[in-house]
């Protein structure tokens, strides 16, 4: 892309209302615009991210055996009156009428609509396991909206939902998803940790939230400092192995770990030696939940057994905020001039910098390195604007693309250009050819290819 041809609106002053970092810079970015109080438009460089992200939780479902679908945003009022939830929800759901006196409501969650398929197609033990996931706008009336899309009214999840025979299956899937989670949060260059919290209105007795630690989190957590340096890394699980999925479980969940919901001083001080006892705050991007016949009962998913008995199924659900992810990538990583991308959800993989453009010599060069680039797959931000050169170095620097090749007159007489690290800093001068050949081999391990085949 050519910043010349791109809609970018980037801002030189903070908005008033913006408190946090992600919130600040993602309105600096020109990444999204307040439509009213916690709902926003997302532009070209913020709706590129957020694609991103959702391609790397469909791979990660596709990887664990979850089947996509999509499911509407607004809801008939009936199915949550079967389950009991309709009344209990609170003001967080937004409730209306269709012309025809009928009650909807703009979903906040999913239970009760995926319950009433599953029950219209499925009747037979033979048909599970099944987990079947979406990823689509929720609606959520908060009180108090703030901070962004950290927490916003309107937001981008992946929910989905896991249907099994017995409980003990139903815990695989609890912990195919926690596994599945690790994975997930990795490649967006984020370490997410399981913490034991509440359920809240979900319901259900078992439930992990993945934090990322920042100080600007609302959730207070407690952990065992051990905790963070595990890392999932590179390593192949086989989802069908019940014995491998709790394994991970065991590994990322059996030091203490809790959001202060949960917290219990006692027990921190018993199970932690005190040089590893550590305090903080976290940012919530995703939660599985284990709640076993909670809408199967009242709503009538039942299946039959082995032995021809009709039995409730066990369900979990289980959910990832992705646009909530953007601004927790942000608050983790960033500086005072502007936000830090990791490789693996960078809008675009480099930014182009002309610094004389005009000049025969270095458009030519810029023209080839941004063809070369593309060839690879990748997808440059070519600056070729006539702006001056602090004032492109200070774009390229808020919209945080990781690496930066800068091409200018001077340095193209000795045959070099310019290649930039946004995260150290650090610049080294290299023929064209070799700062492109460098960042194919940087980016090879981030590359998206096709959907993985399950295990």
């Amino acid at each position: 892309m050519r910043l010349s041809r791109y809609f970018l609106p980037v801002l030189k002053e903070t908005p008033a209302e913006a408190q946090i970092a992600s919130h600040r810079l993602m309105l600096r970015a020109g990444m999204i615009k307040q439509a009213s109080a916690g709902i926003y438009s997302w532009l070209p460089m913020g709706f590129k991210v957020l694609r991103k992200l959702e391609n790397i939780v469909h791979e990660e479902q596709i990887r664990a055996r979850h089947v996509p679908m999509l499911m509407p945003t607004l809801q008939p009022a009936d199915l949550w009156r079967e389950s009991g939830r309709y009344d209990d929800y609170g003001e967080e759901m937004l409730r209306i009428k269709d012309r025809q006196g009928r009650d909807l409501l703009y979903g906040p969650t999913n239970e009760e609509l995926i319950t009433d398929i599953f029950r219209s197609h499925v009747g037979s033990y033979k048909d599970l396991p099944l987990t079947l996931y979406h990823i689509q706008w929720k609606f959520r009336d908060e009180i108090r909206p703030r901070f962004g899309v950290m927490r916003g009214r309107e937001f981008f999840m992946k929910d989905g939902y896991n249907f099994d025979l017995t409980r003990e299956d139903a815990l695989h899937a609890y912990n195919r998803h926690l596994v599945s989670y690790l994975r997930t949060y990795e490649r967006m260059g984020l370490q997410a940790i399981p913490m034991r919290a509440e359920s809240g209105p979900i319901g259900g007795d078992d439930t992990h939230e993945f934090l990322v630690l920042a100080e600007t989190g609302e959730s207070g957590v407690f952990y065992d400092s051990e905790i963070t340096d595990l890392r999932f890394g590179d390593r192949e699980i086989d989802y069908t192995s019940v014995e491998a999925c709790q394994a991970v479980m065991e590994e990322f969940t059996s030091r203490y770990a809790r959001t202060d919901d949960t917290h219990d001083e006692s027990v921190f001080h018993d199970r932690v030696p005190e040089e590893r006892r550590r305090s903080g705050r976290g940012i919530e991007v995703g939660q599985i939940f284990y709640f076993g016949t909670k809408y199967s009962e009242p709503m009538g998913a039942t299946v039959q057994d082995r032995d021809g008995n009709t039995v409730p199924v066990h369900m979990g659900s289980h959910g990832i905020g992705v646009s909530r992810l953007i601004g927790a990538i942000i608050e983790a990583s960033h500086d005072d001039r502007g936000i830090i991308w990791p490789e693996g959800v960078t809008p675009f993989h480099a930014g182009i910098v002309n610094l004389k453009t005009g000049d025969a010599e270095a458009d030519a060069a810029c023209e080839a390195i941004y063809a070369s680039l593309t060839a690879l797959g990748l997808e440059p931000l070519y600056d070729d604007t006539d702006d001056r050169a602090g004032a492109k170095f200070a774009t390229m620097d808020l919209i945080g693309l990781p690496w930066r090749i800068t091409v200018g007159p001077r340095g193209l007489k000795n045959g070099v250009v310019e290649l930039t690290s946004r995260r150290t800093g650090e610049s080294e001068e290299l023929p064209p050819e070799q700062a492109v050949e460098k960042l194919a081999r940087i980016y090879a391990a981030h590359r998206i290819g096709s959907l993985p085949q399950p295990v």
